[in-house]
C-alpha cells in the first residue's frame, strides 16, 4: 500500500489540525486572561474608576490575534494538502471539511474577539 492510498496518512493530517485548533484556543484563551488581568488588578486596588490597563489589553490582543492566525494558517494548511491528496480517502459517510469549518469559525470567533476587546480598550 502507498503513502497516497493509506488512509492513515489522511487521518493523521486531520490530527494534525486538530492539535493545531487546540492550542490555537489555548493561546486565544491565554490572551483574553492577559487582556481581562489588569482590569481584575485594578479591582483587586479598589481603583474603580481611572487607570490604564492598556498594556495588559495590548498584549492580550495579541495573543488573541497569534492563536487565531494559528488556527487560520493550519486550516489553509491543511486545506492544500487534502487537495493534493490522492488516497481512497474518505470513505463515505465522512464528511472531510467538518474539522476545517470549524477551524474557520473559530478563527473568526477569534478575529472578533480580538475586535471587540480593541474596541472596548478605545472606550475607554
Amino acid at each position: 500500500m502507498s503513502d497516497s492510498s493509506d488512509p492513515r496518512v489522511y487521518l493523521a493530517a486531520e490530527r494534525t489540525l486538530l492539535a493545531w485548533l487546540r492550542s490555537g484556543i489555548a493561546v486565544i484563551g491565554l490572551g483574553f486572561l492577559v487582556a481581562k488581568f489588569g482590569m481584575f488588578l485594578r479591582m483587586i486596588r479598589g481603583q474603580v474608576e481611572g487607570g490604564n490597563p492598556l498594556a495588559s489589553s495590548i498584549i492580550g490582543i495579541a495573543f488573541i490575534l497569534l492563536g487565531t492566525a494559528m488556527i487560520a494558517l493550519a486550516a489553509w494548511q491543511h486545506q492544500h494538502f487534502v487537495k493534493e491528496f490522492q488516497g481512497s480517502f474518505p470513505p463515505t459517510r465522512h464528511w472531510p471539511r467538518l474539522s476545517l469549518w470549524i477551524s474557520v469559525l473559530v478563527a473568526l470567533s477569534g478575529a472578533a474577539l480580538a475586535i471587540y476587546l480593541g474596541m472596548s480598550v478605545v472606550g475607554e
